[in-house]
């Protein structure tokens, strides 16, 4: 089997030119491609998850039984 020199081996060059950002494409809603240095901190989501869990078993205390 001989490689042919114009032609690359796979064709994962032509996909990677031509990809588009999926963070930038009109139907993603909620993902956002910050610069490096500005990610949203890893505490957001866990302050989220204890607000939510303590909303909920406050909120449950007040059905009697």
């Amino acid at each position: 089997m001989a490689i042919e020199a114009n032609r690359p081996a796979t064709a994962a060059h032509a996909v990677i030119a031509d990809a588009t950002d999926p963070a930038r494409r009109k139907d993603v809603v909620f993902r956002k491609r910050r610069p490096a240095g500005e990610e949203m901190s890893s505490w957001w989501p866990v302050a989220a998850f204890v607000f939510v869990t303590i909303s909920v078993v406050s909120l449950l205390s007040f059905i009697p039984g």
